[in-house]
């Protein structure tokens, strides 16, 4: 009998159940006191009167009405880059420990996202939330004594001119893993330092039958290529033959649907997959029942939540909202409806866009999927397309083909004739004719989304899809400089942007 775990076990059931049945709308507004509270003195909460807002009445009205919403470059340079120029207390006490490189999608340019102490030990909250709940998930005793392998970016940050590390959000999580979790950790601390993900990943794949993993953590598309380098480095049938205990995976950073089949198809046995919603701008989310593979928010935790509805006509061509779309708070959103999620946190992000639409599978549970992101919400000529709705028609796709397609490409912009195309680039091996798919893709379009199909009968002309090779995506991934890691590949690409990657795609085929 696994002793060591059984008490694990048995320790984790005790204190889940002092965590469960939360009532998430009094730990929002508490959160939201606190957070007025902590950064009154700051030059954010002089300038925007937290004093006042703390004062009234309806304190989350009286914030919704004073604070303007903020994306990345709003805050950058009216706040944060003060942060940058040395000075105190800007938008939280005190200074930043850290700045999280926000690589997201590719070919863009890393943001700079402020990383406290408070974030930090949030951040930690979270993944011992994430820990509490795995005793939902009826994982045998001995599971509790294997090793954890997570596959994120470096720990090896880069030390700024003012002293600053900074690094992305999963190198500057594994670097402040609580004492008592680092003998379970893998790859270890040495491994994690390794910048090259090439390198690390190599070091990884000598090692792997040195370790008992019972869990990994990472982005699903790397953590599959990584799972691939261990298999052929062994020369193994599947996964389990070298790691044989190995039972949970935990996803985070994009949906793990369209993985879903050639992710399962490295296993030798069911393994079960847990969602996690890690940003750079804190932990918001983690799964914590079977039952669902939505994500709870953590709502007690340093982080306050607030949803605008998902309407066309409250976002910009760039992806920002406009200031006067109507917030909601966690007491008033409905289940089945898209928003756009606006967050405030410890680490003095205020009504701040983090870019994803989630929408609400249990209110009560303050249970959430991620549908997409705003930047991704492809609206040219009034078609309304989604993340969602274009990830649903690429599994269509891969369903009716019977084949894997994992990573695709999107642009709307007006073809030689004039007329506007989305135009299409499908990773995947099959050999089909691209006019076929490209009307079964339309086809399900049209039957998924009334928009698409109303503009598909006026300015919207057609598709024109290619289908290439799968390893061109992870080569434009490294040729922008972004391999492993937070990275996520740009979904939908406007004109400028989408000219680059086709003459990427063009020379690296010619080659």
């Amino acid at each position: 009998m696994a002793l060591l775990g059984s008490i694990i076990k048995g320790i984790i059931t005790v204190a889940d159940s002092f965590t469960t049945n939360q009532a998430h709308a009094e730990a929002q507004r508490e959160v939201l006191r606190d957070l007025l509270q902590r950064a009154v003195g700051t030059h954010f909460g002089q300038h925007y009167q937290f004093a006042k807002i703390l004062r009234s009445e309806q304190p989350e009205r009286a914030f919704s009405r004073h604070v303007p919403y903020f994306d990345y470059e709003k805050i950058h340079t009216e706040w944060w880059r003060k942060i940058h120029e040395g000075e105190q207390g800007v938008t939280w006490p005190g200074s930043p420990s850290y700045f999280a490189l926000s690589s997201g999608t590719t070919g863009q340019e890393s943001k700079r996202i402020p990383i406290t102490d408070d974030m930090i030990a949030s951040i930690r909250n979270a993944g011992i939330r994430q820990v509490l709940a795995l005793k939902n998930f009826d994982l045998p005793a001995d599971f509790f004594e294997k090793e954890i392998l997570m596959l994120g970016s470096s720990t090896d940050l880069d030390r700024r001119e003012d002293e600053k590390l900074e690094g992305e959000i999963s190198g500057i999580s594994a670097g402040n893993i609580p004492f008592w979790f680092r003998s379970y950790y893998k790859p270890g601390e040495e491994i994690a330092r390794i910048d090259s993900w090439d390198q690390r990943v190599n070091r990884i794949a000598r090692e792997a039958k040195n370790w008992d993993i019972g869990a990994i953590s990472g982005i699903p598309s790397w953590v599959e290529l990584m799972l691939q380098k261990v298999i052929r480095h062994h020369n193994l049938n599947h996964i389990h033959e070298i790691w044989p205990n190995l039972q949970v995976f935990t996803s985070g950073g994009i949906a793990f649907g369209p993985y879903q089949k050639s992710f399962l198809g490295l296993m030798g046995k069911p393994i079960t997959v847990i969602d996690t919603y890690l940003a750079s701008e804190g932990y918001l989310a983690t799964q914590v029942r079977p039952e669902t593979d939505a994500m709870q928010l953590i709502t007690d935790n340093g982080i306050y939540f607030e949803f605008v509805p998902f309407n066309p006509e409250y976002i910009r061509s760039d992806g920002s909202l406009k200031s006067e779309s109507p917030s909601l708070t966690i007491t008033e959103v409905e289940e089945d409806k898209e928003y756009i999620l606006i967050i405030s946190t410890v680490t003095g992000a205020w009504r701040y866009l983090i870019g994803d639409t989630v929408k609400f599978t249990d209110v009560d549970r303050a249970e959430i999927k991620i549908t997409g992101r705003t930047k991704f919400f492809l609206n040219t000529v009034g078609s309304q397309l989604s993340v969602n709705k274009l990830d649903d028609a690429v599994q269509h796709l891969s369903t009716v083909y019977q084949t894997e397609m994992n990573e695709y490409t999107i642009c709307a912009k007006r073809y030689e004739d004039g007329e506007f195309y989305h135009f299409w680039y499908i990773g995947t091996d099959i050999a089909e004719r691209e006019e076929d798919l490209a009307d079964t893709l339309d086809q399900f379009l049209k039957k998924a989304n009334k928009n698409y199909a109303v503009a598909r009968s006026k300015a919207l002309k057609g598709i024109k899809l290619n289908l290439i090779d799968p390893s061109i995506f992870q080569a434009w991934n490294e040729f922008n400089k972004k391999k492993g890691g937070q990275v996520k590949m740009e979904k939908v690409m406007p004109p400028e942007h989408f000219k680059r990657w086709e003459d990427f795609v063009r020379n690296y085929v010619t080659n």
